[in-house]
């Protein structure tokens, strides 16, 4: 069993200072949240990819706050250490400070998170700055920001251009300013992370496929085992196929039942006999 203190802000700041990288991953449910926790995973983000991952959309779009809330309170329970990560789903924050604040507070009162996270760059800084002085820790997204795909374009790299580079960099500055901790950078040249790492006076800045530059590492966790059928994007890496490996159980197990060799007698239970004799009577 693993044990460690629960990791906090100042922890997260801590080995930033100690040049230490900080690990975070996406998780959804109770089991998964588990193993993750004894494998020493520092973060734990319940993102709002779980409307792909678990619901099966094509987008993020779809999914609501009590989603958000259902899969978030069963992570907690499995991983009481992490450092928990609420992902703000579509317009639970976009139409008014007073919206952000109240659905950034279940995260925190319903699921007991450690922070937030949101969306957009310097148009949502009015945002990160409500929730911070709620006093609720707010987490930045910049680069690939699956909510605002269709504006995007698609699923592309971001800042690429020198001007749209820049943008991510003044962004990420005017962010840090409004009081978020931690700037999450998906899809973002690598050089662009690094300026933006080097710059970063008191926010913690995390890459999603954005180079090594940064203080740390997020991976989805259904890309980098395997477990997402439609595609693997090229910033993930395969750590193990579980998909397969379950997916040939599931054959496995489909042919034996059909076949009649499962179940066997270890698979399930009996009755003595004078129970079964004295049953029988009882029926006549």
């Amino acid at each position: 069993m693993l044990d460690r203190n629960k990791i906090t802000i100042r922890t997260l700041f801590d080995k930033v200072t100690k040049g230490e990288p900080i690990s975070w991953l996406t998780c959804y449910d109770y089991p998964t949240a588990y193993f993750q926790e004894q494998a020493g995973i520092d973060m734990i983000l319940v993102g709002d990819s779980l409307g792909m991952t678990m619901l099966g959309y094509d987008t993020t779009l779809p999914v609501t706050m009590n989603d958000m809330i259902r899969h978030t309170q069963a992570v907690r329970r499995g991983a009481a250490t992490v450092f928990l990560v609420g992902d703000m789903p579509y317009m639970s924050y976009q139409p008014s400070n007073e919206t952000a604040i109240r659905n950034a507070g279940r995260f925190m009162a319903e699921a007991d998170c450690d922070s937030i996270k949101l969306e957009g760059g310097g148009e949502m800084a009015d945002r990160i700055h409500a929730i911070a002085s709620a006093g609720i820790p707010a987490m930045g997204h910049l680069g690939l920001t699956p909510q605002s795909v269709s504006a995007l374009g698609g699923y592309r790299v971001q800042g690429r251009g020198a001007l749209q580079a820049k943008k991510i960099i003044d962004d990420a500055k005017t962010l840090e300013n409004a009081g978020a901790f931690c700037i999450l950078l998906e899809m973002v040249p690598d050089r662009v992370t690094k300026i933006i790492t080097e710059r970063a006076e008191n926010c913690i800045i995390m890459s999603l496929g954005a180079g090594p530059d940064a203080h740390g590492q997020l991976l989805i966790y259904h890309d980098m085992f395997g477990l997402y059928p439609k595609f693997k994007p090229r910033m993930a890496k395969v750590f193990g196929n579980a998909g397969e490996v379950i997916l040939n159980g599931l054959t496995q197990y489909a042919n034996e039942v059909n076949d009649k060799v499962f179940p066997q007698s270890e698979n399930w239970f009996t009755i003595k006999d004078d129970e079964y004799e004295e049953l029988l009577d009882l029926l006549k």
